[in-house]
């Protein structure tokens, strides 16, 4: 976890109470949330789920036996209880004051006295606030929104000046306080910054195709340690769903590095005894060359030794994948069924990046999942609004794998089939192992070629195989000595006169 801002001179900040912000996510990335009796910021545009989060911070506090209270200058009471119910909330227990225009609401009989905010000073709105708060003594409190504050100061000077009175003023009661701010003026406040205690901004950017997507960033947090950088988020039935930025040094367990083996020996062999856990391994190939076959293998294996593998597609269904797992002969309707190997299909159009990695983490931590099957990079990327970042991360979380003994498969198709192949992504360079698989053409039909052309954790085969796709799995053949020029896809041989079925 990075330190983004230092603890009180003489003081330790773990001495200090905190208090939950309401999402489990967020108190992760402050590292057990907030300093109790301080003022916070939540600012980012309309929906972005400001006022989401704020009734998340507020309904714990009533879990709590707190009282709280959600003081509201732009939305009623009765707005207020739809986004409730729509969560599946009850907003029993929150005291609602309300300072918005009569004509806006809808329930004439409502309890709470109604105020026009552009027929009163900001002063007087203020010491109504104030007033309200010294009645209810509150130890939580929502003020929502500051744009109506600024509104009604009309100069930049005033509008400092009472937001400067609010701090004071909740500065000698014990309360902790978040201001919410929709962004509304022209510029960054960045004096709204400084007055308060924490700044959390929430975002939503629009991509080419697809759904939206949020996050947020820990802009300033004094004397708290928390995780910097942009975190991913979605807004679902029961609030906000924020994914932490996944940092692998924060994860380490002790693990044997034995090997892992494809439960295929000839494939073993080739790789010089199997694969090791804590490492990953990038299958490399044309579309429908075997590369997902190989990858299936692997998890079959490991579902056979009664471990947890977790199949994430990006491009296949899984009655596609099911079909090709029967015609290969391969048991994995059984382990499905079993619950050893969970199969995922990812949809890269509505799934954050961050919310993909979350969802890795979690089968490995919840689910002790030993082998992940990523297939593949390219559907991956198609998720990533840009390709460095695609690196970054997947730097990140092949980290957090290798630290947690698993074994990661990774599949990269290439452009073209048979000849000169090519990727718009190079992430060999991460990868402990590579193997690659290609299409040659041999008295005129076409073959698959199998070879291992890295792998940093020990020895492994040089040579080029022949390998078939049969209904008892995966076959290799003997290594092509005779020949050149396979992996250009059109080889040439080189031995002496060939006999008949040879490189069958």
């Amino acid at each position: 976890m990075t330190v983004q801002s230092a603890a009180a001179p003489g003081g330790d900040p773990k001495d200090l109470p905190r208090i939950s912000t309401g999402s489990d996510g967020l108190d992760d990335i402050l590292g057990g949330g907030l300093d109790a009796n301080r003022m916070y910021l939540y600012e980012g545009r309309p929906g972005t789920g400001k006022t989401t989060i704020a009734l998340q911070f507020l309904l714990r506090g009533v879990r709590d036996g707190e009282r709280v209270l959600y003081i509201s200058l732009s939305e009623t009471k009765r707005e207020l209880t739809v986004v409730a119910q729509r969560h599946g909330w009850s907003l029993d227990g929150v005291d609602i004051f309300e300072l918005v225009p009569p004509e806006t609401t809808l329930d004439p009989e409502r309890e709470l006295t109604v105020f026009h905010p552009a027929e009163m000073e900001l002063s007087e709105t203020t010491g109504l606030i104030f007033k309200e708060v010294e009645r209810i003594n509150p130890t939580r409190v929502v003020l929502d929104s500051l744009s109506e504050l600024r509104l009604l100061a009309q100069n930049p000077l005033r509008y400092r000046r009472q937001v400067l009175a609010l701090k004071h003023f909740f500065t000698n009661r014990n309360c902790t306080v978040v201001l919410l701010d929709d962004l509304s003026s022209s510029q960054d406040d960045l004096q709204l910054h400084s007055i308060a205690h924490g700044v959390v901004m929430l975002e939503q950017l629009a991509i080419d195709y697809g759904a939206e997507r949020r996050r947020l960033r820990v802009i300033k947090m004094r004397g708290i340690r928390f995780r910097g950088g942009y975190h991913d988020f979605t807004i679902e039935t029961g609030g906000l769903r924020i994914f932490p930025r996944l940092v692998a040094a924060e994860h380490h367990k002790a693990f044997l590095g034995e090997f892992t083996r494809s439960g295929n020996a000839e494939l073993d062999q080739l790789l010089g005894g199997g694969l090791e856990r804590g490492t990953n391994a990038l299958l490399i190939g044309a579309a429908g060359v075997g590369k997902s076959s190989v990858a299936l293998t692997f998890a079959i294996a490991a579902a056979a030794r009664g471990e947890h593998a977790v199949f994430f597609a990006f491009d296949e269904g899984r009655g596609t994948v099911e079909a090709r797992a029967r015609t290969l002969g391969l048991a994995l309707e059984e382990h499905l069924d079993a619950g050893l190997i969970r199969f995922q299909q990812i949809d890269p159009a509505e799934l954050s990046p961050g919310e993909f990695a979350a969802n890795v983490r979690r089968s490995v931590e919840r689910d002790n999942a030993r082998v992940i099957v990523i297939d593949s990079l390219n559907g991956y990327l198609n998720a990533m609004p840009d390709e460095r970042f695609l690196i970054l991360q997947m730097h990140e979380l092949l980290s957090f794998l290798a630290q947690q003994g698993v074994l990661t498969i990774l599949i990269l198709a290439q452009h073209g089939l048979v000849g000169p192949t090519d990727t718009n992504l190079d992430i060999s360079y991460l990868s402990d192992a590579v193997l690659m698989l290609r299409y040659f053409e041999l008295g005129g039909t076409v073959r698959r070629a199998l070879s291992v052309v890295k792998k940093r954790s020990g020895n492994h085969e040089h040579t080029i195989r022949e390998f078939r796709l049969t209904s008892a799995g995966i076959k290799l053949g003997p290594p092509l000595r005779d020949f050149s020029g396979i992996f250009s896809g059109t080889p040439h041989y080189t031995g002496p006169a060939m006999a008949e079925g040879t490189a069958e």
